[in-house]
């Protein structure tokens, strides 16, 4: 713990990924660093402790029960299989555990100085810093002053106006990660990447399952043809999905058996569901309140804070990165803004951050991994193309891992073979779309990827076939 008042080159308010990553690159590069943060979380932040880790470790065990349930398929006989969820639960915080220690080790090993507090900005480069000691116990104020500050305070859950969570019954994904039971059934308000990966998560361990998603396709951010066979999907395994969704928030009730509400589609009559609970999975909410900002020249545009390609805010020394910043609000995408930011402040050459480049994956049954723009944003943007689809179904490992869900598709362009977006759904895609990564980040064209070797028999021929196929050059297919 620094001094009463102490002096460092840079100080990363906000120990997310984000903010952790920053720090660790700002130490290797020789900068003196204090890292601050309070939790609730601690280091690691959303995505360690209720987000991208617990929720994978979740699924990764329903899934692994789903496997063996129909073991019987690859000529395995497994009798009285059952899924018990605190057990799931204790897995999934064994995780987690594990890789708070990992980065504890991490932070020594880069020479960052961990404090442990709620910090506040007075000005851009000055944090107040309300102290706790390792049990949460106040330990006094302490004032940070450093050359630079770079601010990764995160987002918090966020419901539907009207829509108040109580924990038991109404609940967010906060709530979830807390607990260690599963509904006999379970209402999904939201049907983005984390309303279908409970949705799964739950349908796969026993609970009736139904989303309601108030636009007109499932995983709506995705490619469209992702979206309807993410939706044809879910309805062949039972899971009940109703878009264009409407219901008012005062006619959510709950009692002692569960959740019940008025909904129907647009335009139609209201009918009741009920269900033991409700999850609201709508969005985040990022957070800028109460950080201090007023004392600074930077600029919020509807609650999210403005940099420019540097992560610079309006005041020249205080940077800002992740989910306060808007934008694909991903973990992975927070660790690499704020490296940029980092190479700016030490004066190393600045990789602009692309967004149009930034993977994404979806780890719900099936799973869903993307990179670039969609067939509708090529068209809106005047782009012509062409597409390659490859199904599962003709892949060799795919039918030998037994699920041929899904597809990869790949959009190129048409005059100069330009890979402009790659959209997967199916078993383990989300493993497959880092070679998309590495093939856009190096300008690789559609037949360039296409004629790049991919080991047989494997998933990863799937990306190469639908590369091919853009010139209707698939192999099997």
């Amino acid at each position: 713990m620094p001094n009463e008042s102490q002096s460092f080159d840079l100080i990363v308010l906000g120990a997310g990924t984000g903010g952790y990553s920053a720090a660790f690159r700002a130490g290797q590069l020789g900068l003196r660093v204090a890292l601050v943060d309070d939790g609730p979380h601690g280091i690691g932040g959303t995505c360690l402790h209720v987000g991208c880790i617990p929720t994978k470790a979740m699924l990764e065990s329903a899934d692994l029960y789903e496997r063996i349930r129909h073991a019987d398929s690859f000529g395995i006989e497994v009798a009285g299989v059952t899924a018990d969820a605190a057990a799931i639960a204790a897995r999934r915080d064994q995780i987690v555990a594990r890789l708070v220690k990992g980065l504890h080790s991490l932070i020594r090993k880069n020479k960052v100085e961990y404090v442990r507090g709620r910090g506040r900005l007075e000005g851009p480069t000055q944090v107040r810093v309300a102290t706790v000691d390792e049990e949460g116990k106040s330990a006094g104020e302490v004032i940070l002053k450093g050359k630079d500050v770079i601010l990764a305070t995160g987002s918090r859950v966020k419901s539907l106006p009207g829509l108040e969570p109580d924990g038991d019954r109404i609940v967010t994904s906060d709530d979830i990660l807390k607990s260690t039971s599963v509904p006999e059934s379970i209402i999904v308000v939201g049907a983005g990447a984390v309303g279908v990966e409970f949705a799964s998560y739950y349908h796969d361990l026993g609970s009736a399952v139904t989303v309601l998603e108030y636009l007109p396709a499932v995983v709506p951010l995705e490619d469209a043809d992702i979206s309807k066979e993410m939706e044809r999907a879910f309805n062949r395994r039972g899971i009940k999905v109703m878009t264009n969704a409407r219901f008012d928030a005062a006619s959510v009730t709950t009692d002692s058996e569960g959740v019940r509400l008025m909904v129907g589609k647009e335009g139609e009559e209201p009918a009741e569901l009920r269900a033991s609970q409700m999850l609201v999975a709508t969005g985040r909410a990022a957070n800028t309140e109460n950080v201090g900002l007023e004392t600074t020249k930077a600029e919020l545009d509807r609650g999210l804070v403005k940099v420019d390609g540097e992560m610079r805010t309006a005041d020249p020394h205080l940077y800002a990165i992740g989910d306060i910043i808007g934008g694909l609000w991903l973990a992975h995408v927070a660790a690499h803004e704020g490296i940029a930011a980092v190479h700016a402040i030490a004066g190393v050459e600045v990789e602009p951050v692309d967004y149009v480049k930034m993977p994404r994956a979806t780890y719900s049954r099936p799973q869903v991994a993307s990179i670039g723009l969609t067939a509708a944003e090529c068209e809106a943007a005047g782009r012509k193309t062409k597409v390659g689809k490859f199904p599962f179904q003709a892949s060799g490992k795919a039918i030998i891992n037994g699920d041929t869900t899904g597809f990869v598709k790949l959009i190129a362009d048409a005059e100069t073979d330009e890979i402009l977006g790659v959209h997967m759904i199916g078993a383990h895609v989300t493993e497959l779309v880092a070679e998309a990564s590495a093939a856009m980040l190096l300008e690789a064209t559609a037949g360039e990827l296409g004629s790049a070797v991919h080991p047989h028999p494997t998933l990863s021929e799937a990306l190469g076939e639908a590369a091919m196929a853009t010139d209707g050059k698939s192999i099997n297919f």
